[in-house]
This record gives C-alpha cells, structure tokens and sequence, in this order.
C-alpha cells in the first residue's frame, strides 16, 4: 500500500455548530456516522472531519494547547473558471471570509482563496494544467 495518501483530513473548530453550519450552507452534507463530538463529511476517497479545538488537542496528547490556523491551504479544483466563481461565492454566501478573491494567477490558471469561520484556508481554483475526472477527483499528469 502507498504511503502518498490522505485518508482523513480534521479541522479543529471552536464551535461545532457554526462549522456545521458553514459547511452544509457551502453544500457539505455531513455522514450519517456523525456524532455530537466529530462531523463527518465524505469525499472522493478521503474523510473531511471537524473536532473541537480542545477535544483535538486532547487527542493529539497536547492537552491545552492552542492549535493555531492558517499555516496549511485546503484547495478544491474545478473544471472551469465559472465553477472556480460560482464555488467560491457559495462559499462566501455560507459565511466564509474572503482573502483574495478568484482571479487570472502567474502560473496560468484561475484562483482565489477564502478563510472558514474557524481560520482555515481554502485555495478555489481552475488549473488548466491539471484536467479532473468526471468524479471531480485529480490526478496529476504522468502520474
């Protein structure tokens, strides 16, 4: 088995609520194996989660500390700019903080970034380089 993979992505959160809510007004429907503590959300082979700061932290053996947002970028690819737009501004309708919004970029493509209500970022963005499958899942040319 390959160890380039990602089977679970957590994103700690200060209020469970609110996160829900950003995530299912963004169109994420959470999985019914959902419980009061974690929100499961499924992907294209991967698991998106949310946990409260505290409980992760807990989790992680660092009981009280401060774990902190922004040093990693999420990013979701989509198969033209009007899906990069209409993503994003679904995003911002649910409640997201806009960073930069969607634009022509260096390297060729299309792209804007955005912060959930918990300071995580998200990178939207049309790569022409890099087409999608059907399933919207991406694999890299060559690869």
């Amino acid at each position: 088995m390959t160890r380039q993979r990602i089977t679970l992505v957590t994103l700690g959160v200060a209020d469970m609520d609110r996160a829900r809510w950003f995530y299912e007004g963004w169109g994420w429907v959470p999985h019914a194996g959902s419980q009061p503590g974690v929100t499961f959300y499924q992907m294209n082979g991967a698991v998106l989660a949310l946990f409260g700061l505290a409980d992760l932290a807990a989790d992680q053996g660092r009981p009280g500390v401060a774990l902190g947002t922004g040093a990693v970028t999420l990013a979701q690819n989509c198969t033209d700019d009007a899906e990069t737009d209409a993503v994003f501004r679904a995003a911002v309708d649910a409640g997201a903080t806009v960073l930069k919004r969607p634009e022509k970029v260096f390297w060729g493509g299309y792209s804007g970034y955005f912060a959930d209500p918990d300071g995580h970022v998200w990178e939207i963005a049309t790569n022409p380089f890099w087409p999608l499958s059907a399933d919207g899942s991406l694999t890299l040319p060559g690869a």
